[in-house]
């Protein structure tokens, strides 16, 4: 299972006061009481193996679970039969034909068990998980199967309901491994660096050779911005589990955070040597090319993405902003349109879309596209500004205004804002007004350009000394603006003309 991790710059999911209030806070105790009940614990029976398959435990973990407590399975025909339907490896079964059967009634496999894990097989997660869910309904307190049930709703995208199933399955299951590194997952993907990092430590006291304990271990960190920390987590997973293409993928994501491009390019095509056809690596590698001005080798590995998973917005919106950023503005509206025309419904992209038409000048489609982005994102000063300024641009000065005069409400300590608000007023001859946002301007930035907008508001105003001493700054902080010593000699001359009369 490839982990869809946050993505750069996108807040991570959030999770509800209820799920945030059950998590465990304290792996070190929770170990220690589940050491005593080791003991106590009975043979692995067929049902329960097969439930633990069907929530994709991996290998190593239901081997040892099967050399740490025994089998109650007794091999046959009949549960062979059942066990091939549900997807066992061949390693598994080699480990059950090497164990003693352990004392105890050896129970038969359950057909509906095997059903279950066989149309997890295939991805029919809805079909499973009914079928699992009337399962538990006969018994539940039963925790392999919450265990899968868990990882159904995960596959769903439920991660809330994920949290509950595997909480339940670690409360029936506390020396189970896999579920702590499950729950480690799910409080990665809310956000929750420590309690994952908890979890990750939780299953790596059960087993210090646990590669996807150490994968968690390192998601932990990287929730925390922890980047050297992950990075060594993760290469404690690789020495375990060294063609892993996931980790490496998710190295890339760190080294692209880290600001490493080239590394994480590096480990992106390790991950895509060991599995070619998983479009989220060929959609980041291209990213990071993209980033890179390495425009070719970018479109190259987007396109094979959009070829992998054609109806997914991220994929397209890559693209688009790979051919903008090659100045094919033509290419990246066409990626666009056909982005908002499948999902109608994604929640950004509308201002790249308005940044490619107003680099063709066109810029009744860019105002469209910036209102829209503003309507899905009323909070956001940045789209309010963007909008405004592009106003201005077509004229539109009274639309303007009201437009930055929200930018300026929303973050009063943006100079672009106070200098983009003072131009629409000057304009509408609204100049004590225009005057209060430049200086605003000037508090907050005070660059050669305010200073000048600044000067040049003060001499609409006739104070005319004011505007000189602006104007000298404008000159002194960019001497090689000649735009500003014209206007300051000119700005001289007047006020000396003015001075004989």
């Amino acid at each position: 299972m490839l982990l869809r991790v946050r993505e750069y710059g996108k807040p991570a999911k959030q999770w509800s006061p209820a799920v945030r209030s059950k998590v465990i806070l304290c792996s070190a105790i929770f170990a220690a009481i589940v050491i005593p009940a080791l003991a106590a614990e009975p043979p692995i029976d067929c049902n329960r193996l097969m439930a633990w398959m069907a929530g994709a435990a991996s290998d190593s973990s239901l081997i040892s679970m099967l050399q740490r407590h025994g089998s109650s399975i007794a091999l046959g025909p009949a549960s062979e039969s059942e066990l091939r339907t549900a997807g066992v490896s061949s390693e598994i079964l080699t480990a059950l034909h090497r164990l003693q059967l352990g004392n105890g009634a050896h129970s038969p496999c359950s057909a509906a068990l095997a059903k279950a894990a066989a149309l997890v097989h295939h991805k029919q997660y809805e079909d499973a998980d009914d079928l699992i869910s009337r399962l538990i309904g006969d018994d539940p307190r039963n925790g392999s199967l919450h265990f899968a049930l868990g990882y159904l709703k995960q596959q769903q995208g439920d991660w809330n309901s994920a949290f509950d199933e595997y909480s339940a399955s670690k409360d029936a299951d506390p020396d189970f491994a896999p579920v702590h590194n499950r729950l480690a997952l799910v409080l990665y993907q809310g956000d929750d660096g420590d309690n994952a990092i908890g979890e990750a430590r939780t299953a790596l006291s059960m087993d210090f050779e646990d590669a996807e304990a150490y994968r968690m271990l390192a998601l932990g960190h990287y929730a925390n911005e922890q980047f050297d920390a992950a990075m060594n987590a993760f290469q404690e997973s690789l020495a375990r589990d060294p063609q892993n293409a996931e980790v490496y993928y998710e190295m890339g994501l760190v080294a692209r955070d880290q600001g490493a491009p080239e590394q994480a390019i590096s480990f992106f095509r390790k991950s895509l040597k060991l599995k070619p056809k998983v479009w989220q690596v060929h959609s980041s590698l291209g990213e990071v090319l993209g980033l890179q001005k390495r425009f070719d080798e970018a479109l190259i590995e987007l396109n094979v993405a959009k070829g992998l998973a054609p109806s997914e917005p991220s994929v397209r919106e890559g693209l688009a902003t790979v051919y903008y950023g090659r100045g094919d503005y033509d290419a990246s509206i066409a990626e666009y349109r056909e982005l908002f025309r499948m999902s109608p419904g994604w929640r950004h992209g509308h201002d790249s879309l308005a940044r490619a038409y107003m680099a063709k000048k066109e810029f009744a489609p860019a105002v469209a596209e910036l209102k829209l982005a503003v309507e899905q994102n009323p909070s956001s000063a940045a789209q309010h500004r963007a909008l405004g300024q592009l106003l201005l641009l077509s004229d539109r000065h009274a639309e303007s205004v009201r437009e930055l005069r929200i930018a300026v409400e929303l973050d009063p300590e943006s100079a672009s804002s106070h200098y983009y608000l003072g131009t629409g007023l000057l304009v509408l001859q609204q100049v004590p007004a225009a005057l209060k946002e430049f200086q605003e301007a000037v508090r907050i930035e005070p660059s050669a350009e305010h200073h000048y907008a600044l000067a040049a508001c003060l001499m609409n105003l006739g104070h005319d000394s004011e505007a000189l001493a602006e104007m000298r700054v404008a000159s002194r902080l960019d001497p090689e603006k000649k735009l500003y010593h014209a206007r300051e000699e000119e700005l001289m001359n007047l006020m000396h003309a003015n001075s004989q009369r």
